[in-house]
């Protein structure tokens, strides 16, 4: 099945058309004919099965046939604040492979250790549509803005969000692991500190905003790695 991300479609269209870029992908890349079905996703939950009634390569034109709404929705909510790496494209790998295993939100935080200030949320955003209609996905993560950290925990100090972690590197007893202390089908949010490894300050901060010490192992993981190993975790606890 092949998806094509059409944010602008609503569950009450008839008729759609597709624009330029995937209009030129289904009839030069695809060879797409008249009577050709398509799926569409919307990003937002909703798959559309259509057939391609109008094949202009600049403006596909589509009958819609079937929708189905919150089409594999998640049971749970999983929201990743990760300090971006320097080298940018492991975050980039990291945003492809969890969108993939399932993440629904995800936060770039500048800490005191961070290498990177910036990060071009346009681009993360074309890697995750890429990755959603890779793996059959109707829902796409939504990726904010990159925030301080001290300005992103004062930020979610009211947030509903119950189930919060830290993943960091210094030696503390009271760390916890993902499988035996997050409930089943909840809204889980962790944070995954630069290369440098969260500041004691951050630490204390996040501490004091409820979030609990997590352990993901023995092995120091790179700041991708543990990312990704946190969406893994938690998708497992839910499957």
């Amino acid at each position: 099945m092949q998806l094509f991300f059409t944010p602008t479609i609503e569950p009450h269209h008839t008729v759609f058309l597709l624009n330029e870029e995937e209009s030129k992908h289904a009839i030069r890349v695809l060879r797409l004919q008249l009577g050709d079905i398509l799926h569409l996703v919307d990003g937002r939950g909703g798959l559309y099965k259509t057939e391609l009634i109008d094949p202009h390569p600049k403006r596909v034109g589509l009958r819609v046939l079937n929708v189905q709404t919150e089409y594999g929705k998640a049971r749970y909510h999983l929201h990743i604040a990760v300090a971006p790496t320097k080298n940018i494209d492991r975050i980039e790998w990291f945003l492809e492979k969890a969108t993939e295993i399932g993440l629904q939100e995800m936060t770039p935080i500048i800490c005191e250790h961070s290498e990177r200030k910036e990060v071009k949320i346009g681009r993360l955003e074309k890697i995750a549509v890429s990755a959603m209609k890779q793996s059959l996905k109707a829902y796409l993560p939504q990726i904010n803005p990159a925030v301080t950290f001290s300005n992103f925990i004062a930020s979610i100090a009211e947030d509903e969000t119950r189930i919060r972690g830290i993943a960091h590197c210094i030696d503390d007893s009271e760390k916890k692991y993902i499988s035996s202390s997050f409930p089943v089908g909840d809204k889980y949010l962790i944070l995954i500190g630069p290369e440098g490894d969260f500041s004691e300050k951050e630490i204390r901060q996040a501490l004091a905003a409820g979030f609990i010490p997590l352990s993901l192992g023995e092995a120091r993981l790179r700041t991708e790695t543990a990312a990704l190993a946190s969406c893994l975790e938690v998708a497992l606890l839910n499957r």
